[in-house]
């Protein structure tokens, strides 16, 4: 089968609403990104020093050296920056989450404590602050698991939440595998938790950002200014609590580094953040682990009962094959398409299948037409229509017509055969008895090639009205 893994549904055009405790309008959860001693260094037996997020903008690798500069820059975040943070938030009384790197934390003994004290959620950050995006999978897996061990040994509780940062395409799922973390927050895809299937696990998913992210200090065509900062934090943050007042809350989530945010010249744009949502009411500043907990409470996970794209052939086309009336052969094609999670829903499924009935010839599209029953004729009277024609004809009550309605059926039925050689089709769920006669009489004076366009893109409403009642 081909097979599409990413999910571009998603939660679709209508999202949950994410019913925050006291009903709050939003979530704006910090994470302060714990890196400094975990990063690129030979002192940490890498083969060559750090690259990555530092006023060294563009800066690359120096293989078998030390970077004195880099060394310093992630030093001044453990020193100074750290505890500037960690002055705001405790002030501020909003509680945040750590990504610590279990590397880092075991050389920051100081600041591990601080974090405790505070009632700060640690949650882990990998074993080093490297990239993983060239590692196999076993490698990765033997590194996750000596991060939950140090991360626990110098912490003292094992990480209940996980994000890496700089992944491979297996370290999701890796993390998962684990079954350790209520949580893992490597993707950057909504704005509001949602659980995804790994296997048989049901893996809580809290996206992170990358926008709302003081790291573009240290990026080209990044914010070089507080104010720039502060601007953007704002901007989110005010759409995301207009969309809560609607009733549909979301989720905020700010990135933060000690090196970086932890510059005096920068921090006061954070404080002013803080100090302008405190100026809201139905603020939740949580903890992820908080929204971990409530979003396990409220929205359980539930499996979808049918998941179309990963069915076998047989099963596709024996659910699906009579959707387009009498013409398996239409799911039969669909089936080999490139289907993934956005064709488990009636929208994608009813693309799939119709892209199959618009490719097919035009014999093959009049054989769908000539297939279908005309409306209330002999095969309803008789009772041998399908299941679906059946209730879609009894649905508009052409299952209980006087002898002059039938009459008039029948009359109908015969000069638009005669006339265009394929029977009348209407989507009879729109319409009820009194509109189907009247566009049965306007529709017989077409011409056939109109008829022959309208008519099957009746037959396309028919299938999406069907597949809105099968999944």
């Amino acid at each position: 089968m081909n097979r599409y893994p990413r999910d571009f549904h998603g939660y679709g055009p209508t999202p949950p609403d994410a019913r925050w405790p006291g009903g709050a309008r939003i979530a704006v959860q910090f994470v302060v990104n714990y890196e400094e001693g975990g990063e690129n260094c030979l002192l940490h037996g890498d083969v060559a020093s750090e690259a990555f997020l530092s006023e060294i903008v563009g800066a690359q690798p120096w293989p078998g050296q030390r970077h004195w500069n880099m060394e310093s820059i992630y030093d001044f975040g453990a020193r100074a920056g750290f505890w500037r943070l960690h002055r705001l938030f405790t002030d501020a009384g909003i509680p945040v989450t750590v990504y610590g790197v279990a590397s880092a934390l075991a050389r920051a003994p100081g600041q591990v404590e601080a974090m405790k004290d505070a009632g700060w959620e640690i949650a882990s950050h990998g074993l080093k602050w490297i990239d993983y995006k060239d590692h196999t999978a076993e490698a990765e897996r033997a590194d996750m698991a000596e991060a939950i061990r140090l991360h626990t040994e110098v912490v003292g509780t094992a990480p209940r939440g996980w994000y890496c940062g700089r992944t491979s395409v297996n370290t999701v799922s890796l993390a998962a595998e684990t079954g350790q973390f209520d949580y893992v927050s490597d993707t950057y895809d909504d704005d509001l938790p949602y659980w995804m299937e790994v296997g048989a696990r049901d893996q809580l998913i809290i996206p992170y950002t990358l926008d709302c992210n003081d790291m573009r200090f240290a990026t080209p065509q990044g914010f070089n200014s507080g104010d720039q900062f502060y601007a953007y934090l704002r901007d989110t943050f005010d759409t995301l609590y207009a969309e809560g007042a609607e009733g549909a809350a979301k989720m905020m989530s700010v990135g933060l580094h000690c090196r970086l945010v932890g510059r005096p010249g920068r921090i006061r744009a954070l404080k002013r953040f803080v100090e302008y949502i405190k100026g809201f009411e139905g603020v939740w500043t949580p903890r992820r682990i908080d929204i971990a907990d409530h979003w396990r409470a409220v929205h359980p996970p539930q499996r979808r009962a049918v998941r179309p794209s990963l069915m076998d052939r047989d099963s596709f086309v024996a659910t699906y094959g009579g959707v387009f009336e009498h013409s398996g052969w239409i799911a039969e094609r669909a089936h080999m398409l490139e289907l993934g999670p956005a064709h488990d829903t009636p929208a994608g499924l009813h693309n799939a299948l119709v892209r199959m009935f618009r490719s097919a010839s035009e014999e093959e599209r009049l054989g769908v037409l000539r297939a279908h029953p005309d409306l209330a004729g002999k095969l309803a009277a008789a009772k041998r229509l399908t299941a679906e024609s059946t209730a879609e004809q009894a649905s508009a009550g052409l299952d209980a017509l006087t002898d002059a309605e039938r009459a008039r059926f029948e009359a109908l039925n015969a000069d638009y055969m005669s006339k265009h050689r394929f029977p009348f089709i209407i989507a009879v769920k729109d319409h009820d008895k009194a509109g189907i006669l009247r566009a049965f009489e306007a529709r017989l004076a077409n011409d056939t090639d109109t008829e022959f366009t309208t008519a099957c893109g009746q037959v396309e409403r028919i299938a999406r009205l069907r597949l809105e009642d099968m999944l």
